[in-house]
Formats: C-alpha cells, sequence, structure tokens
C-alpha cells in the first residue's frame, strides 16, 4: 500500500483494502498444464518436437504468469471513511479516487466460478460519472459492504 499511505490524510481512516483474486492467474496455469500434458502425450516418440511444445507452452505460461503477478503487485484499491482509492500502474501510474459523499450505488457483478471462487467485478456510480471498473476483486462483497456502510 505505498500509494494509498503516501495520500492519506491525517485524519483520515482507512477501513478496508482490496486486491486482486488469484484468477488473474488461470491462463499461465492453464498454458503449464497444456505444456505437461504435451510432454506426455507426445512421449519419446518425437523427442524434439515433445521438448519444443514444453517450452513453448512453458515459456508463455510463466511470461503471463509474470505479467499477471505484476499487474496484482502494482493495483491498489482501498477504502477510507471518506474517499474510494484505485491506483494501477508502476511507471505510467493511473488512478481514481471518489469522495463517500458523492456514491450513489455499488455494483457487484459475479459469475457463477466467480461466487464459488469469491471474486468479481465492483461498478461504483457516482454523481455524474462513476469510477472505473474494477475486475477480478477478490471478495466483492466485503468490499462492497465497506464501501456502502458509512
Amino acid at each position: 500500500m505505498g500509494y494509498i499511505s503516501k495520500v492519506l490524510r491525517p485524519d483520515e481512516k482507512l477501513l478496508a483494502t482490496g486486491k486482486l483474486h488469484w484468477i488473474v492467474y488461470r491462463l499461465a496455469i492453464i498454458s503449464m498444464l497444456v505444456a505437461v500434458l504435451l510432454w506426455f502425450i507426445i512421449g519419446e516418440a518425437a523427442p524434439i518436437l515433445r521438448t519444443t511444445a514444453f517450452v513453448l507452452f512453458a515459456g508463455f505460461a510463466i511470461l503471463v504468469a509474470i505479467k499477471e503477478w505484476l499487474e496484482q503487485w502494482i493495483t491498489e484499491i482501498a477504502v477510507t471513511d471518506r474517499r474510494v482509492i484505485y491506483k494501477t500502474g508502476l511507471i505510467r501510474r493511473q488512478t481514481a479516487e471518489m469522495n463517500m459523499d458523492k456514491i450513489e450505488s455499488v455494483k457487484v457483478d459475479q459469475s457463477l466460478l466467480g461466487r464459488l471462487l469469491d471474486y468479481g467485478s465492483i461498478h461504483i456510480r457516482g454523481t455524474g460519472e462513476g469510477l472505473e471498473h474494477l475486475d477480478y476483486i477478490s471478495s466483492p462483497i466485503s468490499l462492497r459492504n465497506s464501501i456502502t456502510t458509512k
């Protein structure tokens, strides 16, 4: 919470923090499973094809996992007693803040898998315009409750 701790006012209380759910790694997990399956399916008959397929899929999985880890690491979500703060980006920072008195509604979207694994999207609607969609948020209902409980 580096950015959040820097922008908190002295009399402002942090109520809750949000984070991205581990489901963001799904493409990396599937790619690694495909790499392992190809390793066993191709077998000893074609060792060059087997190694090439494994290295391509495993390398792709590692690159995607690093990208998603970085995205998870640089995303900060906080709910204070006065505002909601969302920050993403490492070098090129993008931030969005909305004062609590400007919030009209908080919408949570969860698929069946999202309900089972406890992740979803949150859309905060305010007077005039809303905060951007916050996708793949872990425990979206508790974060929504933190926002709506004043």
